[in-house]
């Protein structure tokens, strides 16, 4: 999920709420038929690198844990925070980056179910390009594409730049989009080059449209882009959430790992007989093939590994504009928790 959207305009906001209605309080869980009903915001459910969200729903986890979960699909990053910050949803399925910088805005989100240990995004060059950029340094005067301005793919750019030596003023920045509209952007010259993520990528692959420069679906090409793992999709709620309602937390933690165990053993084909026949909305054997290149980005465990939550600090302390500065105050056991998952591993229901 995206939501790297300036922070302020979702603090302005979150004022006027308070002013003119109060805020919902976040450990105040409404029931249905006598099992806590949660809300999820997930960013993109037809997405593969949030696979796990619907995909527990479709086995159901969350029924066979004693939880009553709504899945709300949500591209804007602004209002999937503000849902968090007044409580009209409890967690989100999104980037563990988020923790992090939030934490450096002083608001409080913990992950506490770890998807994958890498970003799943991968930086597709056009076909009218693909001889020219071979790799970020050739980023200079190029247009290139993110989901939205601000986003975490906004984020993951910059980093990608910096680390070749540019600056954002050395590209411009495209709103580009996902699904069609980022297709249609680097067909018709609207960007050179884009962050994107499965079934885009296998659909641009397949018809020659699109070619792959950085692979960051798999652990050696995230060592290779950002120098070491970069944990990304994941659940978090607000801290205060996790403490108020451990019991709901675990059913949640529960259920998802259990999926992700289920991922571990069933194949691509296996997976997409499952899921809602409008994802294979481009073809069946596409679908399982974006399925087959992605689906090893996930662990099986439902643990951040510490070595991840570091490098994930590492490079927004040296390219985050709003962490750099309080990088050094930033308490990486405060961002996450692995107390949910390994209690779903040694005692599974």
């Amino acid at each position: 999920m995206h939501f790297r959207k300036p922070f302020a305009l979702i603090l302005l906001a979150v004022c006027a709420l308070l002013l003119t209605t109060g805020c919902r309080d976040s450990r105040r869980i409404p029931m249905v038929d006598g099992h806590p009903r949660i809300t999820i915001i997930v960013g993109g459910l037809e997405k593969v690198i949030y696979l796990p969200a619907m995909l527990t729903e479709r086995l159901g986890g969350f029924a066979r844990n004693g939880v009553d979960v709504k899945l709300i699909g949500q591209q804007s990053g602004s209002s999937a925070e503000l849902a968090l910050l007044t409580g009209e949803a409890q967690g989100v399925v999104g980037f563990y980056d988020h923790t992090i910088d939030l934490q450096a805005k002083d608001q409080c989100l913990r992950t506490v179910v770890q998807f994958a240990d890498v970003p799943g995004e991968v930086e597709m060059v056009s076909k009218a390009a693909a001889e020219s950029v071979t790799s970020p340094a050739d980023f200079r005067g190029r247009k290139l594409g993110v989901t939205s301005l601000g986003s975490s793919t906004d984020f993951l750019t910059q980093a990608l730049a910096g680390q070749a030596g540019l600056g954002t003023a050395d590209y411009s920045t495209v709103n580009a989009g996902a699904g069609q509209t980022f297709i249609a952007a680097l067909n018709h010259g609207g960007i050179d080059a884009g962050m994107t993520t499965d079934p885009t990528v296998a659909q641009l692959v397949r018809s020659g449209e699109g070619k792959v420069l950085l692979d960051m679906r798999t652990e050696a090409g995230t060592r290779a882009a950002l120098g070491g793992l970069y944990p990304a999709s994941s659940l978090y709620m607000r801290c205060d959430m996790v403490d108020a309602h451990p019991d709901i937390v675990q059913r949640l933690a529960t259920a998802f790992v259990q999926t992700l165990q289920w991922i571990r053993t069933h194949s691509a084909e296996e997976i997409a007989a499952v899921m809602p026949a409008q994802y294979a909305s481009g073809g069946k054997d596409l679908y399982v093939q974006s399925l087959r290149d992605s689906i090893g980005m996930f662990n099986a465990d439902g643990l951040m590994k510490p070595e991840g939550a570091q490098n994930v600090l590492t490079i927004l302390g040296k390219y985050s504009r709003s962490v750099r500065p309080a990088r050094d105050r930033i308490d990486l056991s405060r961002t996450y928790t692995n107390e949910f998952a390994r209690r779903a591993l040694t005692n599974p229901q």
